[in-house]
């Protein structure tokens, strides 16, 4: 029996409905910044990192006049960080005011260190009309356990969903799957009878037959 996953989704959803990224920024500038900082790093130290970083930079005004290097002396324990320097000094420079962050998928991955990801994510916490869905590693590792499709390919992730779920749910259900990865489908030992997903899942129906 095939699985409708529009209607399997909604218990996630209403879970996590509304729930604020765990980065903990302040503003779309703030956002922009940290989504940039937190590809292949984590959350948690991005937070540490920013509290200084917006001390120095609290506009992109601000940041358009730095030099990447002078970002180093915050940033250098971030990964990739010396890319990530040029990346938003370049972004400061051709946005030029906090106001200018565009808002749309083609307008945001113009921008340097923005891949759709990130844009995703900007458009979910911003309240902006989903264009895709948020894949980061956590919806990498879930949606495979839950049976959807076998494969650790972002791009091929997103596309699935979104054949899967109407436009509407976008904004929702890859913050959702993402949230599920982090408290309840850790990547080992997952709590699985905690799951409001593991009716349908095929990860928990396997380990059921063990």
């Amino acid at each position: 029996m095939t699985t409708n996953w529009a209607e399997a989704f909604q218990p996630l959803i209403k879970q996590y409905k509304n729930k604020k990224h765990p980065l903990e920024y302040k503003n779309k500038y703030q956002l922009t910044v940290m989504v940039i900082l937190s590809a292949q790093d984590s959350d948690k130290h991005i937070n540490q990192v920013a509290p200084e970083f917006f001390k120095k930079y609290p506009t992109i005004k601000h940041l358009a006049k730095a030099k990447p290097e002078e970002l180093h002396k915050i940033i250098g324990s971030v990964r990739n960080f010396g890319n990530k320097s040029k990346w938003l000094v370049a972004l400061a420079q051709k946005v030029k005011d906090d106001e200018g962050i565009p808002s749309t998928m083609d307008t945001l991955t113009e921008l340097s260190g923005i891949g759709r990801k990130s844009a995703n994510v900007i458009i979910r916490e911003t309240g902006g009309e989903a264009e895709g869905i948020i894949v980061d590693l956590h919806v990498v590792r879930v949606v495979p356990r839950l049976g959807i499709i076998d494969t650790d390919k972002p791009d091929k992730i997103e596309k699935e969903l979104m054949q899967l779920v109407p436009q509407k749910m976008w904004n929702g259900l890859g913050m959702s799957i993402s949230f599920l990865g982090r408290e309840i489908c850790r990547p080992t030992n997952p709590n699985c009878p905690a799951c409001v997903m593991n009716s349908v899942c095929a990860y928990y129906k396997a380990s059921k037959k063990k």
